[in-house]
């Protein structure tokens, strides 16, 4: 159930092509339940993050031809994830639609804005010291976020300020996209139901 005790807010979203097949459920009032199998042990770990510091409730299933890269399972996951946000999301009706969080972790501070506005646009200010977590270029989460803000309507702008070590800038950019989605995505009981928008819609 809704915080405010509407409808439960959930999707779920089942695509399969030729070179993956993926399967998201996504409630957005949950608990921080993960249930992540995308065979990529690290894209794991980013997505359970999500889950817990966004209090959602998020399984993510996913197989892909990773025996070729794993660009196509990283991309085509986004792909579902931003078409299960858009679904669960339903009309809008009440949510704060802005959400902004400032995450550190150790040396590393990374900042992350979201408007679930309708107009996906991603700004993506990541420069890694190094592309790899052992064989894994994490140059493919750009993709990802890029899927995600274009199937999910979304303007996201990561920011990286500064950091050194590259599991802890990935590690702070996901958890601060968990807090930035979970203001985003709450419902303001003075809207009413209401959109937050003077064009009356998102």
């Amino acid at each position: 159930m809704k915080k405010n005790g509407g409808p439960s807010r959930q999707a779920s979203i089942h695509r399969a092509t030729k070179e993956t097949d993926i399967r998201v459920e996504w409630t957005l009032d949950g608990s921080g339940q993960g249930t992540i199998d995308t065979s990529i042990r690290f894209f794991d770990h980013m997505l359970e993050l999500l889950a817990r510091h966004g209090f959602f409730d998020l399984t993510v299933k996913a197989k892909g031809d990773i025996d070729i890269d794993e660009h196509h399972t990283v991309e085509d996951v986004g792909i579902v994830m931003g078409k299960a946000l858009h679904q669960a999301l339903g009309e809008k009706g009440g949510i704060k639609r802005f959400g902004f969080a400032s995450a550190p972790l150790d040396e590393t501070l990374a900042q992350v804005t979201v408007d679930l506005s309708g107009r996906p646009f991603l700004v993506y200010n990541v420069n890694l010291p190094d592309r790899k977590i052992k064989s894994f270029d994490l140059g493919l989460f750009e993709d990802f976020f890029q899927a995600f803000v274009t199937h999910g309507g979304l303007n996201l702008h990561v920011n990286l300020l500064y950091g050194r070590n590259p599991h802890h800038i990935m590690e702070a950019i996901f958890k601060g996209l968990a807090k930035a989605l979970d203001q985003a995505t709450t419902v303001e009981e003075r809207l009413a139901g209401h959109v937050l928008s003077t064009k009356g819609t998102l």
